[in-house]
Parts: structure tokens; sequence; C-alpha cells
């Protein structure tokens, strides 16, 4: 990212003092700033800077990078959750019947849903949904942003919108996921076993089954992270939510390069937590993950 930023055309002094300012003094500005170093001069600067916890200082927002992401990161987290569950309470149940009654016409119906469901982008679903419940039925506002921590049901109102337009791009990704996990467990051996002995199918397949197939679903949950936070910057920008997503699209307007730095790392040091966090919690979904880490 910061050689993207490098190699592109302008930079934040420039756009901070405008095509009218004069070229002395966008130079001066350069040289303060230190533009005018080489580039591994000016990498490993940011660098070190970075190391000490230090992400740079925005020249629009008058604050550094980590106090503007830190103000932006309350509303991205609430959309992340409420997408997060609208996306659960829709693929697991639809991905589990699929799997159950396996080639009906239920299962062929669900297929073909979350087969449209990849290919529409969120910014197309959430355009579809303000159209549907915001300007025709009026239902529910189409942009603006409030917090839980002010009115919780006024939050949820503000935010049903783009957490449906969201978590349903992303439903139908992990539907397939958790038929295709469902299935592998339901046609194992010690299924049969328990048919054998009498144990009902509904038991089977909340009890035994979904356990076992959790791992998989948790994968693919957390690897798609990286999808519900690149989604939530065009939701953001569509829904008019003050977030990391809207701080993300006016950096890259304004050419505030430390801000975009800052957000991508941020993102990405989230990405491999989230993913570290999914690691640990394993064993305590399966316990053969256990096992198997003490046998060696």
């Amino acid at each position: 990212m910061f050689l993207i930023n490098y190699l592109s055309p302008g930079d934040a002094v420039t756009a901070l003092l405008g095509s009218d300012a004069l070229s002395s003094d966008i130079e001066a500005a350069r040289e303060e700033l230190g533009l005018n170093e080489p580039f591994w001069v000016q990498y490993l600067s940011w660098l070190t800077a970075v190391l000490r916890g230090d992400f740079g200082y925005s020249l629009f927002l008058r604050t550094t990078v980590v106090d503007a992401i830190l103000t932006k990161l309350v509303p991205t987290m609430q959309l992340a959750i409420l997408s997060l569950i609208v996306t659960l309470l829709i693929s697991i149940p639809l991905g589990t019947f699929a799997a159950r009654y396996r080639g009906s016409a239920l299962d062929q119906g669900v297929m073909g849903v979350t087969l449209i469901g990849q290919a529409v982008p969120s910014f197309v679903l959430g355009l579809l949904l303000i159209l549907l419940f915001g300007v025709i039925l009026r239902w529910l506002p189409v942009a603006g942003y409030v917090s839980f921590f002010t009115d919780p049901l006024d939050a949820l109102r503000h935010f049903a919108l783009p957490a449906l337009s969201l978590g349903t791009i992303l439903a139908a990704l992990i539907t397939r996921t958790t038929r295709a996990a469902v299935l592998d467990v339901l046609n194992s051996e010690y299924i049969d076993a328990a048919r054998s002995r009498g144990v009902s199918e509904n038991r089977l397949l909340f009890t035994h089954t979904l356990r076992n197939a959790g791992l998989p679903i948790l994968t693919m949950v957390g690897l798609s992270f990286g999808t519900l936070v690149t989604g939530a910057v065009v939701t953001e920008a569509i829904f008019n939510i003050p977030g990391i997503g809207s701080l993300l699209v006016n950096a890259i307007s304004r050419r505030d390069y430390a801000v975009i730095q800052g957000v991508v790392l941020f993102i990405t040091v989230a990405y491999l937590l989230i993913n570290l966090s999914i690691d640990l919690l394993y064993g305590l979904i399966d316990p053969r993950v256990r096992l198997s880490e003490k046998g060696r």
C-alpha cells in the first residue's frame, strides 16, 4: 500500500493547498513533510514510526491516524456485528435444511438463490433495499447513523437496511459451505451407526451433525471477514454511515495517504487477529483438535 501511494500521481500537499497554490509553497510543504526524500527513506521512516505505534498525522482531519480510526470504529463494528448476525440467521438454517433434504425442490431453490446471491454486488442489493423499504414502502430510514449506546431501537432501524445488504450477500457463501459441511457429516459412518441405534433425525441433525460441521463453517466465517470489511466500505458510503469505510473513501478522494495506510493496516491486523481467535476456538468446538494437539 505504501508503494501504491508513493507511485500515485499527486500528494496530500497538492490536494490540501489546492491547484491555485504557489509552486514555492507546495515545494516548501513537501520538503517539510519529507515527501522529497527517496522512496526507501520515506518507507523506513514510516515503518519505524508504525513499530512505535505512530501511524501518522492527517493534514485534513487535523488529528492522528489512530484517533481518526478510533472515532470511526464503533459504527463499523456495530454494522459488522449486525451483518454477521444476519448472515448466520440466514445461512445456518438454509444450509442445514438444504443438506437434510438433498436433491429436493428446497435444496435446488436454496442453491439457485445462493448462486445468484454470490453474483450480486452488495451495493446493488443495498440500492434495491433502499428503493423498496425506504422509497416505496417508507418503512425504514435509508441513511444516517444512530449508536446503539444512544437509542438501541432507533439504531436498529437505521442499521436494518445496511446490515441486510451486507449480511445477505455473505450469507450466500456461508449457506453453501454449511450445506457441504452438513452433507459430509450426514454421510459419515458414525451418523449411520447412530441411526441404527434409533436416534431421531432431528436429534442427529441438530445435536450431532451441526456440532461436527462447525469447523469448516467457522473457518469460512473467519475467512469471509475480509469480504465483510471490504463490503462495509461501499455499504457505509451508500447509507451514509460515518465508519471506517467512509473514512477510507474520503481519505482516497483527498489523497490523505497517512489515513489510507493506517486503515489498510488496521483492517489487515484485525483480519489476522480474528482468524487467530477462530483457530483458538477450534478446540472448544471439536475435542478432536485438542486431542491432536496433545498427541504432538
